[in-house]
């Protein structure tokens, strides 16, 4: 195994100072890049999805639980199968408490094309307590790209999108696959690709920060058990 090679803690500092400058620069160029992924324009979505949870049917909206925005992790889990992908196991394991996405507007939910009658136990295996949801026979998989069709088989792809409501109008802000869920789970991350972002005073476009009514961004924070709906 190739180690790092060993020198004095001087020689380590002046490293690690050229290293944080570098760091810097990176997380001035992400703060640039979320702010112009707030810039994009978003799509209504006026077509008609039918979705199936512990709860019966839903709609799309109905997944907004009464908040503005929500976040979808489209979990591969396709009809046949019989458990879930494991690597979207292991992304929804470091999923943080979704008090804090809420309390900024955002309601976080997974949905899979396989019929909820699969979804219901495996659930229950991973302990898992957040909202899932089937999609199965409705084209919503297939109309945000997560299944994909290849010489007559379908295929599942992990992504995430995101969707703002204007009253009972839902629109698409925003969807990424693959590789762009690398190093997602926390709040943050989580909100940084949405239309509102982290809803601070700092952030550009400016306007959004407010969009709760309440103070912005990380003076909302609290401990988990002490936010109100």
């Amino acid at each position: 195994m190739s180690l790092p090679e060993i020198v004095s803690r001087e020689q380590w500092r002046v490293a690690r100072e050229e290293l944080l400058a570098k760091e810097k620069a990176v997380t001035r160029a992400r703060d640039a890049l979320n702010a112009e992924r707030r810039r994009l324009p978003m799509v209504e979505v006026d077509k008609e999805y039918v979705f199936e949870s512990g709860d019966g049917k839903a709609t799309l909206l109905d997944l907004f639980e009464g908040r503005l925005q929500l976040v979808v992790h489209h979990f591969m889990f396709a009809p046949d199968w019989d458990a879930g992908c494991r690597s979207c196991s292991a992304f929804l394991d470091q999923v943080g408490h979704l008090a804090h996405l809420r309390a900024r507007g955002t309601t976080f939910a997974v949905v899979s094309r396989a019929p909820y009658t699969k979804i219901l136990p495996f659930k229950a295996r991973m302990g898992w307590t957040m909202p899932w949801y089937s999609s199965y026979g409705s084209d919503f998989n297939r109309d945000f790209d997560v299944t994909l069709e290849h010489e007559g088989e379908s295929l599942e792809r992990p992504g995430l999108s995101c969707f703002l409501r204007d009253g009972e109008r839902v629109f698409h802000t925003y969807s990424t696959y693959e590789r762009g869920l690398d190093g997602l789970g926390s709040t943050n991350g989580f909100l940084d690709l949405t239309a509102l972002g982290r809803q601070e005073e700092w952030e550009e476009p400016k306007g959004r920060a407010s969009s709760l009514g309440a103070p912005a961004g990380s003076d909302r924070i609290r401990y988990h058990d002490e936010y109100e709906e």
